[in-house]
């Protein structure tokens, strides 16, 4: 199966003007991003109101293309008097699926999953139990089976790295599509009134946009990432609409002695980690054999701190040309230029990287 990552955003309706929403759809569309999460847990009001209020602006955003995913639980079923056999109101929604902020028991999840509009039902991936397991004994459509982790409002609330990671795996050994929260630091609410930031991940919190999506993506655990908390900015979403989703790509900065030769190697030589791995160092070599008749001066030999990138100089004989990214800090013995830097934000993204993987700089 062909798994199609995707972008997207969220919308609260009854958190501001229907103009607004539809603004941010558009230019959300204008970007790429082809995901839309909508919250219903925090809305009020009977059937017919939310049907109306709710469905002119998805109508919209199905126009412009978008998947829309409505968050409800068992709450809101009761609140709306909607039977889980019959999922009719969520078709005249207009929506694609309902995600399931609190589940049932396993066997209503699984026979939604059967409903005859071919809505998706997504489960609350953020939690450690035999949920899936139990709802996949029931024998659901896995076809209309997907998996969101929650976000978190509350700062020093949300999930830990092992934990998201040990939820994740007991979606992807399914072969479930998964997705997760980031958080606009441009943005300022999202459908509760505390809103301190609304990642999945807790060590995303104060990270941008950019290194948040970069580092779902690199974890190979979520195939679609969405933005939690409104309105991010057109620059936000321009960055992440250009973000590569299947390559690393790790944000530089230059050394002041950096040779228009070292530069071409960094930007325009593509890089792979070498297969027979080092503790020390992640090897891209091709550009020592492309480049063994050029000269590399020596430049910028100071030791050598993780998340350098060197090059070997002309003091270093076969090796002279071959790039690496440092691991951990080590001694230079004056045959390495370190000729850049990766972003001190985005050297957590070196841990995902896998021998034989393909890897950029920008």
């Amino acid at each position: 199966m062909i798994i199609i990552k995707k972008l997207g955003i969220s919308i609260y309706p009854n958190h501001a003007s229907y103009e607004d929403n539809i603004n941010y759809i558009r230019q959300a569309h204008e970007y790429g991003f082809s995901k839309i999460f909508m919250c219903l847990l925090s809305v009020e009001g009977s059937k017919s109101a939310i049907l109306s209020d709710f469905k002119k602006t998805i109508t919209e955003a199905k126009h412009l293309g978008f998947e829309i995913i409505v968050d409800v639980s068992p709450k809101t079923f009761t609140a709306l008097d909607i039977d889980y056999n019959d999922l009719s109101f969520f078709n005249d929604l207009g929506a694609d699926g309902l995600r399931l902020d609190l589940g049932f028991t396993g066997l209503e999840e699984a026979k939604m999953t059967h409903n005859k509009f071919d809505l998706k039902i997504e489960i609350n991936m953020s939690n450690a139990t035999h949920y899936i397991d139990n709802i996949l004994s029931y024998q659901p459509n896995r076809e209309n089976l997907i998996g969101s982790h929650n976000f978190y409002p509350q700062r020093y609330t949300g999930l830990s790295y092992d934990f998201f990671e040990e939820c994740s795996l007991k979606f992807l050994k399914y072969g479930l599509h998964t997705s997760a929260f980031i958080t606009s630091p441009e943005s300022s609410f999202g459908p509760w009134p505390i809103m301190e930031g609304m990642p999945t991940l807790e060590e995303h919190r104060n990270l941008s946009l950019k290194t948040q999506a970069k580092h779902l993506f690199a974890t190979q655990l979520i195939d679609d990432v969405i933005i939690s908390n409104c309105f991010a900015s057109n620059e936000e979403m321009s960055i992440l609409s250009n973000l590569s989703k299947s390559m690393i790509t790790f944000k530089i900065h230059l050394s002041d002695n950096v040779t228009e030769l070292e530069k071409t190697i960094l930007f325009q030589e593509p890089h792979f980690y070498r297969g027979d791995i080092s503790d020390y160092v992640i090897r891209s070599t091709q550009s020592r054999v492309k480049y063994k008749e050029y000269s590399f001066p020596s430049h910028d030999c100071n030791n050598i701190q993780r998340g350098d990138i060197v090059i070997g100089n002309d003091n270093y004989g076969q090796y002279k040309g071959e790039l690496q990214i440092a691991l951990k800090e080590m001694q230079n013995d004056g045959n390495k230029n370190i000729i850049a830097r990766i972003d001190d934000e985005e050297n957590i993204l070196m841990n995902y990287l896998k021998p034989w993987e393909m890897f950029a700089f920008e």
